[in-house]
Order: structure tokens, then C-alpha cells, then sequence
């Protein structure tokens, strides 16, 4: 079946932003401008077609990644909305893994705030080019250059201002076009949304506008040989010129187009559905997707629909009317409803039902989806995040997207005890979708414990629990993710040695373990030296050592982290040796290294920041202080101040309540998670304390 339009005209977007930049709004404009929706949805009425959910539409918030498909200049986009809060950072985790370029919303009173970096880091993991729309140029205080200059800052980013705004704050009128030179005069009849006049350059604005464009071509110059010469003589540079040198600067990360607006007032969203259009990639002009093969070698699928298929799975779905729902980035070659495909991460065949094409909750059966394509597939039994979908015969492994690790616990019982096999279809199928969300079973005291990345997090699970299984449940109160780790390096032997009349068992193995800086993680290594440890045996090893600090450590039983594991020596037997032995022999010498290393307990610290009037800034320090927070930076937004500290998370549930309370409710704050660090002494052993009783009390 012949190509409805060309690969070099779909543009893969995501819209991604600090909570509350306007995201959604911006996603509800372009939807309008490109025709798919007749009426704009508004976020603070409940209307907006990207928040479906009944919980996005109470909150006003954006919870899931809704991903819909609209034109443009005869240019297919399939954008995903994304969300702002941390909580549900995993949906932008996902999405920026299977798209290929992103528009980045930043307010222009709050600039760049703290999940704008989070966002932007995870942009930059996964190397994928942006442009960037400063939002809300109509509110009082509103400031596009403090925005540029703290994307340089705080973003280490290169903006390319190409919009001057004409009025601010409340008498935003307008914007002037760098590269043509022309006025975008937007029509003050509230009742067309859509109409805008193209203006000469108004002539008290014609100098800044002017020396602005040159300061811009200044910039690109600096970025492409082929302006080079042209600046240098003064000579004029053509509009067309600047777009392809800005597309270029764009595709190579090296520069960042940003364009001004207020979608919310219906200025200067048709500009930056251009600017996706102009500077934004295809999926021609990504490089190609790569992978591993069977053997382990790296192996490359360009983006044709004549190439073998490869397609990710990023994200799981419930649907009421269709059931599950496996939404899929199709990279290379072409996937047709009733095919057969293999799924190379779990090793199994797979059978394509139905192929449909998402508009948030609502649904087109397509028969087709070809490379570039973002798709959702019925009928998948097998298949999970992250799994790679292909052809048989031509088998190939991506590369999975990063889960980011839970930093709250929460205990979880049904209501109805009758209910507690239905609890478990639930979270079953909750997991599945969510990769950040967790369920496991406390082995000593019974509970089922469920683990995510905020207080709100687990809010929404136990509400979704209640609404779309029917399922009462109780919550407990929130625990800490507490981490172990070692305070010192040590060398440790253990050997596993066992005879039960037959074939015994014999893994002889040396391990090193020491500590690593926060945020290092787990880390295995071999340095065997002369095959006194053969290399079939090294993965057991490294399996059974990092299973252990998972199950936790020896002080209170945590999972642990920042610890580098080395095997270094060791011994086997031709006959009794196996992978099992050693597996064992490496689980057991890192329980006894964990003792010999001084296992410590590890809190999660939280990047908090709060933005408050002045004359309350006074209490909130103090009660960041007694919260044993320490505060890292007092700045000035307009009239509020901002205080930016770091505070363990084991003080801070229930913190909006206090916050309320200090500043008469004027006050607002944003948190998540920045790294792990040791936890008082003192704390430490009513921590200790507290999981004893529990065991007991679960005996």
C-alpha cells in the first residue's frame, strides 16, 4: 500500500514542561488550529481532550501521556502530551524514548523551574532535538529575556530568539517575525480565535527588531559555514537561508529555536505549529534506530518501510471498549493487522489483532502502520514496556528506556478481604502499564507494600483502583525507600561447597566491595586473572551478588545501593561446578561483605523549592530547618521570593498542610527527588526500631 504522504513529512513531537507552564493548553491550540478539535477544551474547566481521565479533569493536571495525530501544512504530527509533575516523570521518560523531537513550554514569570531541568535532562538522555515556546507572555510579569538567559544558565542550552513580543504583560498584542520582518497583529475579536494580520514592522520598533535579527544571525553564523562568508561582507541573508541553517542547529542539538506566545489567549500558536513543521526532524533525518542482534553485535534499522520491522513498545494500556492496548513506535518496516511478529526481548511469537490510531481516548482502526508511524496494537498477550517487536528472521533487540527507582512506600489491604484476588488482577494489570509503580508482599509481615515516585502517585493508583476495578482498598501511612550501602571497601570469601550423594555443588568465589558516590547505583566487574574463575560462571556471580543487595542489607534489611561488587578470584570443580553454585557462592559472600563493610542506612533527599511573599519567608526557612532540611539558595521572582533547599523525604509528607497554614495559603511548592545520603545516627536506630516491630508484629 502506497505512502499517504512521504516519511520527510511526519514530524513525532511531545510537548514536555514544568507543571502548570501550559502544556496542555498549548496541546488543546494546536489541536484547534490544525482542525481536529471544532471547540477549544479548556484545562480549568475540565474540557481539555488530552486529560480524559476523570482524575486529570478533577485535579486539573496532566497524569498520563496522551498522544493524538493532526496536520499541519500537509504535514502529518503525532504529538504526546506529556506530564509536568514529578510524580509521573516515567510518562516522559517513555515518550521522549520513541520521539523524535520536542517542544519545551516554559512560562514566562516562573522561566525555568525545577522539573523544566528534570524534563530537559531526560531530553538530553535520549539526544532528541527541541524548540522551545516561552508561554503566558500576557501575565503580569512576564520576562523573555530572564528566561533566555536562564536556559543558558541552568539548561547549558543555546536559544534562538526568533519573536520580538510587541506589548507586555496585559497589553501583549503581538509578536514581530525576526526572519521576515513582519508584524503578527492578533485580532482583539474574541470571538475568532484563528485571526491574525501580517503587518509591516511598526516603525518604533523597527531598530530593537532589527538588531535583534542581526544578533541572531550573528548566532547561526557561529554555527554554519555557510552563513560565515555572507555576515562577514554584511551582506543581506534571506529568510529561507536562516530557516534551513536553524533546522540544521536544531537537528544537531547545537542551537535551540524559541518563539513567544500565549496559548491560553490564542497568540502565536500558528508560529510554533511552523516552527515544528521547519525545524523539528522526520524520522528520515534521525539517525538510525540501533540495536542488539542475536549474537550480541550492533546492528542498525533505518527509517523505510522496505527495512525489516522494528518497532518498541513504550507504554501499556486498559481500555474499556477494546481491552489492552500496547501502544508501539514503529521504526523500521511495516506492521499490518493479523501479522505475525516475534517479540526478540522475551524470545516468543506475537499476533497483531487490531491497529489503531490513538486522538487521546478515542480510537481509528487502521489496517496499516509504516515506518515512523506511533501506533496502538490489540491483542498482544506478551509483550511489555520496553520489549522490541520484529521480524523473525531478521531478529533485533532496542535498547529499553530508563525506569526511574520509587521513592515512597505505601502499606495496601482490600476493604473486603472476599475482594484481595481481584486486588491482586488490579495491580497486576497497574504494573504493566506503569514501570515507575511497584507491588511486592512484605515477607514478614504480610502486607502488600506499593511503591512510586510521590505521595500523589500512590493517590491516583488507589483512586484508579476504586473507580476502574471497583476495588475498595485501605491505604497505610507513607514510608521512606530507605537504601543500605557499605562505609568502607573490604575483601570477602566465600565458598559454597555441597554433597547430597549424587552430583554436589562447588563455587569458590573473591569479591571486593566498596562504597560509591551518591547516585552510583549498583556495579558488578570481574577481574579474574589466569580462568581461576571460569567466564561461564562470571554472569552467575554478578546474578546471584546483585539479587542479595537487592533482597538488602544487613543493618535493617534495605535494598542496597552505590556499591561497585568485583569478583577478583576464586576456584571451580570439573565436575560439581555450576551456575547455580556460583550464583550462591556470590549471594552469600555479599551478605557476609555487607556485615564486614559497615552497612548503613541511606534516606532519600528531596530538591524542594518554595515560592512564598516575603514577610513569610522567615517561618518557611525555620520550618525547613526542623524538618532537618538545609536551605541552598534565596531568590527573587517579582514579588515572591524563592527559597530552594534540600530536605529528606522522610520530613515532608503532609507538607502542603503546613505550608498553608504558615503563609496563608499564598504560598506554593514543587519537590522531587535528588539523591541519596546517609541517615542520622540517631534516626537511624528508630528506624531500625520501628521495622523490628513491624516484624513482630507480622510473626
Amino acid at each position: 500500500m502506497a505512502r499517504q504522504l512521504p516519511i520527510a513529512s511526519t514530524r513525532n513531537i511531545g510537548i514536555i514542561a514544568h507543571i502548570d507552564a501550559g502544556k496542555t493548553t498549548t496541546s488543546e491550540r494546536i489541536l484547534f488550529y490544525t482542525g481536529v478539535s471544532q471547540k477549544i477544551g479548556e484545562v480549568h474547566d475540565g474540557q481539555a481532550t488530552m486529560d480524559w481521565m476523570a482524575q486529570e479533569q478533577e485535579r486539573g493536571i496532566t497524569i498520563t501521556s496522551a498522544a493524538t495525530t493532526c496536520f499541519w501544512r500537509k504535514h502529518r504530527i503525532n504529538l504526546i502530551d506529556t506530564p509536568g509533575h514529578v510524580d509521573f516523570t516515567i510518562e516522559v521518560e517513555r515518550s521522549l524514548r520513541v520521539l523524535d523531537g520536542v517542544v519545551a513550554v516554559f512560562c514566562a514569570v516562573g522561566c525555568v523551574q525545577p522539573q523544566s531541568e528534570t524534563v530537559w535532562r531526560q531530553a538530553d538522555r535520549y539526544g532528541v532535538p527541541r524548540i522551545a515556546f516561552i508561554n503566558k507572555m500576557d501575565r503580569l510579569g512576564s520576562d523573555h529575556q530572564r528566561c533566555l538567559a536562564e536556559m543558558r544558565g541552568k539548561l547549558s542550552a543555546l536559544p534562538c530568539l526568533l519573536q520580538l513580543p510587541v506589548g507586555s504583560e496585559d497589553k501583549f498584542e503581538g509578536l514581530v517575525d525576526l526572519l521576515e520582518m513582519k508584524f503578527l497583529s492578533y485580532s482583539k475579536d474574541a470571538s475568532d480565535p484563528t485571526k491574525f494580520d501580517v503587518l509591516p514592522v511598526p516603525a518604533e520598533l523597527q531598530a530593537e527588531a532589527e538588531a535583534a535579527r542581526g544578533s541572531l544571525v550573528e548566532t547561526l553564523a557561529d554555527l554554519d559555514d555557510s552563513l560565515i562568508e555572507d555576515f562577514l561582507e554584511g551582506g543581506e541573508i534571506s529568510a529561507e537561508r536562516l530557516r534551513a541553517a536553524l533546522r540544521r542547529g536544531c537537528l544537531d542539538l547545537k542551537c535551540v529555536p524559541v518563539l513567544l506566545g500565549s496559548a491560553f489567549k490564542n497568540k502565536g500558536v500558528q508560529p510554533l505549529l511552523d516552527a515544528v513543521v521547519d525545524f523539528l526532524p522526520s524520522p528520515a533525518d534521525i539517525k538510525p534506530v540501533s540495536g542488539l542482534d542475536p549474537k550480541g553485535d550492533a546492528v542498525e534499522r533505518p527509517a523505510s518501510d522496505e527495512a525489516p520491522l522494528a518497532a518498541l513498545a513504550f507504554k501499556l494500556m486498559s481500555d474499556p471498549y477494546v481491552g489492552h492496548l500496547t501502544f508501539l513506535r514503529v521504526y523500521s518496516g511495516t506492521l499490518k493487522s493479523g501479522d505475525q511478529v516475534f517479540n526478540s526481548t522475551r524470545g516468543g511469537r506475537e499476533k497483531i489483532g487490531r491497529l489503531l490510531k490513538m486522538h487521546a481516548n478515542k480510537r481509528e482502526e487502521i489496517k496499516e502502520a509504516e515506518a515512523g508511524d506511533i501506533v496502538a496494537a490489540v491483542g498482544l498477550k506478551n509483550s511489555t514496556t520496553g520489549d522490541t517487536l520484529c521480524d523473525e528472521a531478521r531478529p533485533v533487540v532496542l535498547e529499553k528506556m530508563h525506569v526511574p527507582e520509587p521513592v515512597i512506600h505505601v502499606a495496601l489491604s482490600p476493604k473486603n478481604k472476599d475482594e484481595a484476588d481481584k486486588l491482586g488482577q488490579a495491580l497486576s494489570k497497574l504494573v504493566s502499564e506503569d514501570p515507575s509503580f511497584r507491588v511486592k508482599s512484605d515477607r514478614e509481615t504480610g502486607e502488600i507494600i506499593i511503591s512510586g515516585m510521590g505521595e500523589l502517585h500512590l493517590e491516583i493508583i488507589a483512586d484508579r483502583l476504586v473507580r476502574e476495578f471497583k476495588v475498595g482498598v485501605n491505604l497505610g501511612a507513607p514510608q521512606v525507600a530507605y537504601r543500605e550501602t557499605v562505609t568502607k571497601a573490604c575483601e570477602v570469601e566465600y565458598k559454597h561447597v555441597r554433597q547430597t550423594g549424587g552430583r554436589g555443588q562447588y563455587g569458590h568465589v573473591w569479591l571486593r566491595l566498596e562504597p560509591l558516590e551518591p547516585g552510583g547505583g549498583l556495579v558488578y566487574e570481574t577481574a579474574v586473572v589466569g580462568g581461576t574463575v571460569p567466564k561461564e560462571y562470571h554472569n552467575a556471580v554478578g546474578e546471584g551478588a546483585l539479587e542479595a543487595c537487592r533482597k538488602g542489607g544487613t543493618r535493617a534489611g534495605f535494598p542496597v545501593t552505590d556499591l561497585k561488587v568485583t569478583l577478583f578470584d576464586g576456584s571451580y570443580h570439573d565436575v560439581d561446578s555450576s551456575e547455580m553454585a556460583f550464583a550462591l557462592a556470590g549471594s552469600m559472600c555479599v551478605k557476609e561483605g555487607l556485615r564486614k563493610g559497615g552497612s548503613i542506612i541511606l534516606e532519600p533527599i528531596m530538591n524542594l523549592e518554595v515560592v512564598t511573599p516575603e514577610e513569610f519567608v522567615g517561618d518557611v526557612m525555620a520550618d525547613i530547618s526542623v524538618r532537618r532540611g538545609k536551605v541552598a539558595s534565596l531568590d527573587t521572582l517579582g514579588g515572591s521570593k524563592i527559597i530552594k533547599a534540600d530536605v529528606p523525604l522522610g520530613t515532608m509528607f503532609g507538607y502542603i498542610a503546613e505550608l498553608r497554614n504558615r503563609t496563608q495559603g499564598r504560598a506554593s511548592f514543587t519537590m522531587q527527588f535528588g539523591f541519596y545520603q546517609p541517615l542520622p545516627e540517631s534516626v537511624a536506630l528508630e528506624v531500625v526500631a520501628l521495622r523490628e516491630k513491624k516484624r513482630q508484629e507480622g510473626k
